[in-house]
């Protein structure tokens, strides 16, 4: 077995961070590009049987972010179809 000297650890930790931080960064980009940021997602867990169980401005949000996420997924269907038909 080859012995390496102690001088090349510190190269090894190094290629190993740059591999860690340029992971990190595809992830981030990736999360960005695809819409994972939305502070609204919390509110998709509720259905209107949930009304008396939140505040009225709470119970509004919720209106306000099912009907967009519904109104997104209906628009990317629609894309995905058409990309399929072509």
């Amino acid at each position: 077995m080859v012995e390496w000297n102690d001088g090349w650890t510190i190269y090894i930790w190094l290629i190993s961070g740059v591999c860690i931080l340029i992971a990190v960064v595809i992830g981030l980009r990736w999360a960005s590009q695809n819409e994972q940021f939305d502070e609204d997602i919390k509110y998709l867990v509720f259905d209107d049987n949930d009304r008396d169980k939140m505040d009225p401005e709470e119970f509004k949000k919720y209106q306000i972010a099912t009907a967009k996420q519904e109104a997104r997924r209906t628009e990317l269907l629609k894309e995905k179809h058409e990309a399929s038909q072509s």
